[in-house]
């Protein structure tokens, strides 16, 4: 009797797991962070930035217009995609991903760093040839920015954001192994920081798909990190974050949340799609919405 009854309620959850999973893998959430700008002006003055991060050819409704209708009613100031847009994979077309961002610029400035789906698309083209090429033209050809290992400084509501796009060799991306990177390695990929201090530098993004290097970084001095690949980790647990990283290490430290870590802001994504496991428990795709604010306040998440 005791085991059937064991049996019942572990089916019972197993189901409920199910369709959880399932509802995670349809919808999306919007998660609201608010980041302390230096005071310059003197104004308590908003810029709204958006992050997306690892569509993965997703699509919320017919040609995105789910999501489109989101990022829409955010009314941002600037829009920055931190990678894995499409699905770098021989023969599947980056047309969902590429449909979505060209709509983008209608908005506001849009800048684009590569995740290490956009890398192998773009080192391997004995398996895709033109693919990348045509893909970042296209978007080029709307206003996007694509930042592969530089800079591009923008006046957002008259304040300058200097943002940049940090590219990392496939290397990085091996399973079951990580690559010894330093502030100085990210230097030769992007340039010095510079030091806000003495005053020689604007307010600096860095996007960097992969926080496996957070340490690195977070060493190089950018004022936000932005980052995704990991998904959440496929599944969350409270108090412990994600479970597991694509490269396949446990319980990674940055997986999909706002950290404070001395003076910069860490954000990473958990993302909007899905890939080789197509799996998400506690852990909902998002929109992230980036509140950079001259007074500084706690983050705050809503979910649509």
């Amino acid at each position: 009797m005791l085991r059937r009854m064991l049996a019942g309620a572990f089916g019972a959850l197993l189901a409920a797991a199910g369709v959880e999973i399932w509802r995670e893998l349809h919808s999306f959430s919007v998660t609201e962070y608010a980041a302390e700008l230096p005071d310059e002006s003197g104004k308590d003055e908003e810029r709204k930035v958006l992050f997306l991060s690892d569509l993965h050819n997703r699509s919320y409704g017919k040609d995105n217009e789910k999501l489109l209708d989101a990022i829409r009613r955010q009314k941002p100031d600037l829009i920055l995609i931190g990678g894995d847009m499409p699905v770098g994979k021989p023969g599947v077309s980056p047309e969902p991903a590429l449909h979505l961002v060209s709509r983008l610029t209608r908005l506001c400035p849009v800048c684009y760093a590569a995740g290490n789906h956009e890398s192998r698309m773009k080192e391997r083209k004995d398996l895709y040839g033109d693919v990348f090429p045509a893909y970042r033209q296209a978007l080029e050809a709307r206003g996007v920015l694509f930042l592969e290992n530089e800079s591009r400084t923008l006046r957002i509501k008259g304040r300058p954001i200097r943002i940049c796009g940090l590219e990392l060799p496939l290397s990085t991306y091996r399973k079951f192994r990580k690559e010894h990177l330093t502030a100085k390695d990210i230097c030769s990929y992007v340039g010095p920081c510079g030091d806000a201090e003495e005053g020689d530098r604007p307010y600096t993004v860095l996007l960097a798909h992969n926080p496996a290097y957070m340490d690195a970084y977070l060493d190089w001095g950018a004022d936000l990190i932005l980052s995704g690949h990991l998904h959440g980790g496929l599944v969350r647990i409270p108090c412990l974050g994600g479970v597991v990283t694509p490269q396949g290490f446990l319980f990674p430290r940055y997986s999909g949340e706002m950290t404070k870590v001395g003076g910069s802001t860490v954000i990473v994504s958990r993302g909007l799609g899905t890939h080789t496991l197509n799996i998400r428990l506690f852990n909902r795709p998002e929109l992230v919405v980036i509140r950079l604010k001259e007074k500084g306040s706690a983050p705050v998440k809503k979910r649509l």
